[in-house]
């Protein structure tokens, strides 16, 4: 069986879109990929951190889809990192009511020991020097490398995005970013100057329009499934990355 390690926010998430309002919900980047990822034949683990604020009943549900949660740390005096956002109409923007850091302001992540050799590291979307901090304590290079990233990284720590795009297999971002990224608005020159990067495989999520894979000069496109109701797209892209890790 194949050793997954995601990497990513375990979280509170407040959401509001036209169909409904939630309060504090489980939410954050690891929880959805790793959810995902427990569909398959895999060993995961999750690393992440959150507060003593953070319901037993989340963790046990971790657990209870075999997930491994040794690399969640516990901040007993602390806050767990908190998301609120509202969704406009088409379901594909939305606008971030708060972000509360909390513990993730210093997050530390110490992968277990078991899965320093893992096959496949998947590098959810948090500040790319954690990223690089997580490739770092590897001891066996990996089969598969993939990160997500987003443009607050690309506003804030380009230079370190860059170093932690040099060293990953496949990344995952939506056309917006690609864009930003390359300064292209061709998807396709854009995937061709972040292959330059270092990637081998570039995968650009369109939202409700599907996803496009790049490699090499190859271009496969997959469309999304039409849904009649959408209630709460968050997590969608977490929720992809995990599968196809």
């Amino acid at each position: 069986m194949s050793k997954l390690v995601i990497v990513g926010t375990v979280a509170f998430d407040a959401i509001e879109t036209p169909f409904g309002k939630t309060d504090k919900i489980l939410g954050g980047a690891a929880t959805y990929i790793g959810l995902s990822a427990a569909n398959f034949d895999v060993d995961a683990a999750a690393v992440s951190v959150v507060g003593g604020d953070f319901p037993q009943e989340y963790l046990d549900l971790l657990k209870d889809r075999n997930i491994n949660i040794e690399g969640v740390e516990i901040v007993k005096d602390g806050k767990t990192f908190f998301w609120s956002g509202k969704y406009h109409n088409d379901m594909n923007s939305r606008d971030t009511l708060a972000t509360e850091l909390n513990v993730l302001a210093d997050f530390n992540p110490i992968v277990p020991d078991n899965y320093k050799d893992s096959d496949v590291v998947m590098l959810g979307n948090l500040h790319p020097i954690v990223q690089i901090g997580v490739l770092d304590q590897m001891t066996k290079k990996s089969k598969l490398v993939v990160l997500d990233t987003m443009n607050f990284w690309m506003d804030t720590a380009l230079d370190q995005l860059h170093e932690v795009i040099k060293r990953v297999d496949v990344i995952t971002i939506n056309d917006e970013e690609a864009r930003q990224l390359t300064g292209e608005y061709s998807l396709v020159v854009a995937a061709r100057k972040i292959h330059e990067m270092g990637p081998k495989y570039v995968v650009i999520k369109k939202g409700e329009h599907g996803a496009l894979l790049f490699h090499d000069d190859n271009v496969f496109y997959a469309p999304a499934l039409p849904l009649e109701e959408v209630f709460d797209p968050t997590g969608a892209g977490d929720t992809f990355a995990g599968g196809f890790a």
